[in-house]
């Protein structure tokens, strides 16, 4: 059997949540300044088992079980990459990082800046975030938006296991703290990790499928239902391309604009809600810099204005694939 720890091989098929872990393996591997912080890491392995067996490999002085402390975590990974360690704190569930919001936002995000790029703040952050995993209030958010509007703050999502290997190593090895978002509904999926190279730099959006009539745009598990659109599309005789957009702050618009400047035609999703979203901000700037390029308005496709429902109509709150063929017929309209 390949374990999730064995990258000696070429490559390997893994569900998402082993190939985080091996990813967080190779970079503690790499560099024994790495440490891991949060609640249930240890011996259970995290909710999702996306730890598990690191602290049988390298102890608890360097994966460490906290109390359930959002912001006593944060604020200790912070005084910690001040002394010269590279923490990655893991948030058990998308609706618990508020706790920790203020020592994001107010200290972790602030101090290179205060310190004149004096000082380094190499801190991960990782949460498990967004639905069709069939769970309650708190344990289904996507709340990208207000990091992404948080200067000083660098955040990411992998869609696939490939991109979640390589970019927990790059999330870790920046100097900067990256708040990164592991997708629930993809944990599970299994994809190919080739483990000699990324391809892809960390903060690079990515064309997943080419296509010649419509650009649909989307990151984390919105990737996979933007597949399942064009698979839909093709079937119509319409030519979706999808982009994985892999990075939300910053953002990599140079893929985005050379495909809508062949398309004419922009749709952009995600699970969070559309009101002042990571989808308006690529919607605006599309608009600006591709004005005289678009054949018809950016379109949003996203989470409704409302907080997250009862797991048992989650289905209605979540982008599907018909909800987005519904705006790309839209689009192909004008």
């Amino acid at each position: 059997m390949i374990a999730a720890t064995d990258t000696s091989v070429a490559s390997a098929a893994l569900p998402m949540t082993k190939a985080l872990n091996a990813g967080l393996r190779r970079a503690m591997l790499d560099d024994p300044r790495v440490l891991l912080m949060g609640e249930d890491i240890g011996p259970l392995g995290g909710v999702f088992r996306v730890t598990e067996g690191l602290i049988a490999e390298f102890g608890d002085k360097r994966v460490l079980d906290t109390p359930l402390a959002e912001s006593g975590i944060i604020g200790t990974a912070i005084g910690l990459a001040m002394r010269g360690f590279r923490p990655v704190c893991e948030i058990q569930f998308d609706g618990f990082v508020f706790p920790g919001f203020d020592q994001i936002t107010s200290q972790l995000a602030r101090m290179r800046n205060r310190h004149e790029g004096g000082l380094i703040m190499p801190v991960v952050i990782r949460i498990p975030y967004g639905g069709h995993i069939g769970s309650v209030e708190h344990h289904q958010e996507s709340p990208e938006a207000y990091f992404a509007h948080t200067p000083g703050l660098r955040v990411v999502s992998p869609s696939n296991p490939h991109d979640a290997y390589w970019m927990m190593q790059e999330a870790i090895a920046s100097d900067d703290p990256v708040i990164f978002f592991e997708p629930k509904s993809r944990y599970w999926p299994k994809g190919e990790v080739r483990f000699g190279a990324s391809g892809t730099p960390l903060h690079a959006s990515r064309v997943v499928r080419a296509g010649l009539d419509v650009t649909v745009v989307g990151h984390g598990a919105m990737v996979s239902v933007l597949l399942q659109a064009a698979d839909l599309a093709a079937a119509e005789g319409i030519s979706l391309e999808v982009i994985d957009l892999r990075s939300i702050s910053p953002i990599d618009y140079g893929p985005i604009l050379g495909s809508v400047q062949k398309t004419g035609r922009l749709v952009v999703t995600q699970e969070a809600p559309g009101f002042v979203s990571v989808g308006s901000e690529i919607a605006a700037t599309v608009a600006e810099r591709s004005f005289y390029t678009l054949e018809a308005p950016v379109l949003r496709v996203s989470g409704f204005d409302t907080p997250f429902p009862p797991a048992a109509v989650e289905t209605h709150f979540l982008p599907s694939p018909d909800r987005v063929l519904e705006a790309v017929d839209r689009v192909l309209a004008y």
